[in-house]
């Protein structure tokens, strides 16, 4: 057993400086006299304490020698797709991150989006409050740490600076996260640490690398402690086309050890893959992992933690994110490897559950398991959850759900494509699907149409409903006394449909619309401030209605009972002409209504 590197990844919005700040902490080590120290894998920056210890340099005396943690990887590879890969059984392979911010513009849309996915993954992280150099009137002496530098800084900058420090603790608090800078935190567990710093200067950077080791080497060892010498295991981090190479994967091995000839059991949709490594491949040293045109060395064996190219043939049906198990290839080795790569992945791929809910879809394992979670924060239960695009099969099960309960007959989609005439069988059936490239605005546009539903739901069921009406018998618009009489009424307030029922102001049943005319149009509907001719059944103008009456809707009670519970869709003056006919019915009967 041994304790691994700290595997870091690096989250936030675009153009906020998430590159930029792992190629500082890589130019330090330069400047440190340590050219080379910190090498390149697959997908991987290798860090060892060693040149943390450099960059940091005093601030390292608060340890007291006693430093345990290995090092750091950071993952290289940029965007929200790489760290959604990045999942192992019981959430995500990232033991860390540093959530990058502009302290000068704040919260972005993927600032949102990488919160929502490290809470939903239960991933511990930190921020970097980057570009403090662009701050107005900013000055740094490079020989002093941070903080140094900010009580050196004129009251007025420093004032500015407080400010947009601030700004960001308020946005946290509005998403419920207690926030503070790192120097003023008391309690790492309960709040959240924001370290100011400048990936161009490199301000700030020693004091993050220290945040990361003390939280490392306080809380995350158990997670850390490793099988050297066991059987890999580890995740997909991209499938990719190599010149001369044909498919290939880019693999995170975060237990045990990998070697050429092994077999590798990969978790696949349709079943478990199986192939024979035969190659196992790594940059030269500080070749730019981004750079499609990076050169790559032949390695026999590699060791936990690291990242890795693996060349094998049939790995064409690959996916990012899924899991992968090293094996010598014995039978029964492998027939337990595959049941357990299989059974990780049916715990967030589901294809057909007998709950009732929504469909999800997602282009990676663990952008599904990141939009699974998040649901399942919402109590909003899922019916589906699978991978890749949008499909003939996925609108047959959307308009089954549908059928059953509107709310949840929708499809929300994470990053994957809407083909065209998937679009088009959309449109002419009427089904919702909501897809977007930020998982929380995926999930935003779904409460927006939960809300509009149930509006139009409740307004649905308003109409079937008898609604509070008072209107007046106007003086000289008699047309016929009686079989039926014919008046013409003003509608004082509220709105009344044909076929209500009508009462007086002591609250006595009369009569019902029979049907009503506005310039000799016939109307369903008559709404306050209409004059209108009203024909009513069974009564006689003189006896039991007279000129100048006035005259309200019969409210059953059930009726009334459900209008209280939709009245947010009344206006003021017709809940005052409810509250008016409850007054007139609790004469009579004193517990109308009521319950």
């Amino acid at each position: 057993m041994a304790l691994r590197k700290v595997l870091l990844t690096i989250v936030g919005h675009v153009d906020h400086g998430k590159t930029s700040l792992l190629d500082k902490i890589r130019s330090s080590t330069v400047a440190a006299g340590e050219a080379g120290a910190i090498t390149q894998a697959i997908g991987v920056s290798i860090i060892p304490i060693e040149v943390i210890k450099k960059i940091c340099g005093s601030l390292m005396n608060v340890f007291q020698g006693k430093v345990t943690m290995q090092g750091l990887l950071a993952i290289d590879t940029p965007g929200h797709a790489a760290f959604t890969s990045l999942r192992k059984r019981g959430g995500s392979l990232a033991d860390i991150a540093v959530l990058v911010i502009d302290i000068n513009e704040g919260f972005k849309p993927q600032t949102l989006e990488s919160i929502e996915i490290l809470r939903a993954n239960k991933v511990p992280f930190i921020v970097a409050a980057n570009k403090i150099d662009l701050i107005d009137g900013w000055q740094y002496d490079e020989k002093k740490f941070l903080m140094d530098n900010i009580n050196g800084l004129d009251y007025k900058i420093q004032g500015l600076f407080e400010q947009k420090m601030y700004e960001l603790v308020g946005k946290f608090q509005e998403l419920g996260v207690e926030a503070e800078r790192f120097d003023r935190v008391g309690d790492y567990t309960k709040q959240l640490a924001i370290v100011p710093v400048s990936a161009r200067t490199g301000q700030g950077v020693p004091e993050l690398l220290l945040v990361l080791t003390a939280l490392a080497q306080k809380y995350l060892e158990k997670q850390l402690t490793i099988e050297v010498k066991g059987n890999a295991k580890g995740t997909i981090l991209e499938v990719k086309e190599e010149k001369g190479l044909g498919t290939t994967i880019d693999v995170i091995i975060y237990n045990g050890s990998l070697k050429v000839n092994d077999y590798l059991v990969i978790g696949g949709i349709d079943g478990p893959i199986v192939v024979k490594i035969r190659a196992l491949l790594e940059p030269v040293a500080l070749a730019e992992m981004r750079d499609k045109k990076g050169k790559f060395q032949n390695v026999k064996e590699v060791f936990a933690a690291t990242g890795v190219k693996i060349s094998a043939p049939g790995l064409e049906k690959a996916i990012a994110g899924m899991p992968i198990r090293g094996c010598s290839g014995k039978a029964e080795e492998m027939e337990l490897l595959k049941k357990e790569v299989q059974e990780e992945i049916s715990s967030v791929v589901i294809e057909d559950s007998e709950e009732l809910g929504v469909i999800i879809k997602a282009d990676t394992i663990g952008g599904l398991e990141a939009l699974r979670n998040l649901l399942q924060e919402r109590q909003v239960p899922i019916a589906s959850s699978s991978l890749g695009e949008i499909t003939k099969k996925d609108l047959g099960k959307l308009e089954m759900v549908r059928e059953k309960d509107e709310f949840f007959g929708v499809i929300l989609g994470f990053n994957v494509r809407v083909p065209a005439e998937i679009e088009e069988m959309r449109k002419t059936k009427n089904l919702k699907i909501f897809t977007n490239e930020v998982i929380y605005k995926t999930i935003e546009d779904y409460e927006k149409f939960r809300e509009g539903l149930k509006k139009e739901i409740e307004l649905r069921e308003l109409n079937n409903l008898v609604r509070p009406c008072k209107f007046t018998i106007l003086k000289g618009y008699v047309f016929r006394q009686n079989n039926p009489a014919i008046v013409g009424v003003e509608i004082e307030i509220g709105r009344i449909k044909s076929g209500d029922p009508v009462m007086n102001g002591e609250g006595k049943r009369l009569t019902q619309v029979k049907a009503m005319e506005e310039k000799q149009e016939s109307l369903t509907i008559a709404e306050q401030g209409k004059q209108i001719a009203m024909s009513l059944d069974n009564v006689t103008v003189g006896r039991q209605i007279h000129e100048g009456d006035f005259l309200y809707t019969d409210i059953p009670e059930d009726d009334f009972k459900k209008l209280k519970e939709l009245k947010k869709h009344l206006s003021k003056n017709e809940v005052e002409v409810l509250k008016e006919i409850a007054e007139i019915k609790r004469r009579n009967n004193p517990v109308w209504g009521v319950g």
